[in-house]
């Protein structure tokens, strides 16, 4: 077995074991902080697709976040004010169902993602950095704006939404359909990596000549991860939105896309576990050195520089040596 494909399982079951100790001790903070490390997970995974195989570097991927947790948001407050969401051409109701607010969100994070990267994807570069993190400020203050759902002060939803045999308000109960979800993602991601589209889109970030050459056309490749990496994103929203049971526009924020770009870089770009591990060390981080002091972002900031000098794989390349997982 590769040290890699151990690491992998080894996080895989810190993340299950940790909250049902904390469970097991009646430490619901506990495992609300496990939840949040697995929903950042998921969010990094999706920048990774993008990121790791396509060499895409987006500073906009709050802008999928945002839109899975206003979906979430909107839907839920319709439902728990029994009003209609509209009514001309067809009623659309709000509704309480996780799986319903899931696919909306994936759905509407996939159509945005592929209208935005259609339009950044016809640049390179820093230029595509900039459009991308354009794209995201244009949603931060269209909501800020937007009175109907709080605007700037954003919205509350007043209980967890529904799923079929489940007490979401239960926080281990929760945790379990978070990382059923990561689980999923990560085998999804796993999967299209080691298929010919994955193995063609690597190819093209190397150099996309050669696969033009071959008859592939780089810019739809790009276009496709990039709304494969923006609807999962939009699910992490979604759960969030779930675990907060609060929407704002601080989710469209470029401090939102910087983040889930740490945790690619932590954990290490390219590698499918990678955002994992920094999603979890972040939220460690966050939690431990944020009770020594309110300005922990700059103890942050000097591990983030370390690892770039000196572990150019993240955390994973650093232990696990210079292969990376979907090579």
């Amino acid at each position: 077995m590769r040290r890699e494909t151990m690491l992998n399982a080894t996080l895989m079951l810190i993340l299950l074991g940790f909250p049902l100790w904390a469970w097991s001790v009646d430490e619901p903070f506990l495992i609300t902080l496990s939840t949040r490390a697995v929903i950042f997970a998921i969010a990094g995974v999706g920048l990774n697709f993008a990121l790791g195989i396509g060499g895409l570097v987006s500073l906009g991927h709050a802008a999928f976040f945002g839109i899975g947790g206003y979906a979430m948001g909107i839907l839920a407050y319709h439902a728990q004010t029994y009003t209609a969401l509209a009514e001309w051409p067809v009623l659309i109701e709000g509704t309480k169902s996780m799986p319903v607010i899931w696919i909306v969100a994936i759905v509407a994070s996939a159509l945005v993602a592929l209208g935005m990267g259609a339009l950044s994807l016809r640049t390179t570069g820093v230029y595509f950095i900039m459009i991308t993190l354009a794209f995201a400020q244009m949603f931060f203050y269209f909501t800020i704006s937007w009175p109907t759902y709080g605007g700037e002060d954003g919205l509350s939803i007043y209980v967890r939404n529904g799923f079929p045999g489940l007490n979401t308000m239960d926080p281990i109960q929760f945790y379990a359909i978070c990382y059923a979800w990561l689980v999923v993602v990560l085998f999804l991601v796993h999967r299209a990596a080691k298929a010919p589209f994955g193995l063609m889109l690597s190819a093209a970030r190397q150099n996309g000549a050669r696969v033009q050459a071959v008859g592939q056309v780089p810019y739809r490749l790009y276009l496709v991860a990039f709304t494969i990496s923006g609807a999962i994103t939009g699910l992490a929203g979604a759960l969030f939105a779930d675990l907060n049971r609060f929407v704002s526009p601080t989710m469209f924020s470029w401090q939102t896309s910087g983040e889930i770009m740490v945790f690619v870089i932590l954990g290490g770009v390219g590698r499918i576990f990678g955002p994992v591990a920094g999603a979890a060390l972040f939220i460690l981080l966050e939690h431990v050195l944020g009770g020594l002091s309110e300005y922990w972002h700059v103890y942050l900031g000097a591990i983030l520089l370390g690892v770039v000098l000196f572990a150019r794989g993240g955390l994973f390349g650093l232990i696990a040596g210079r292969e990376v997982a979907h090579d």
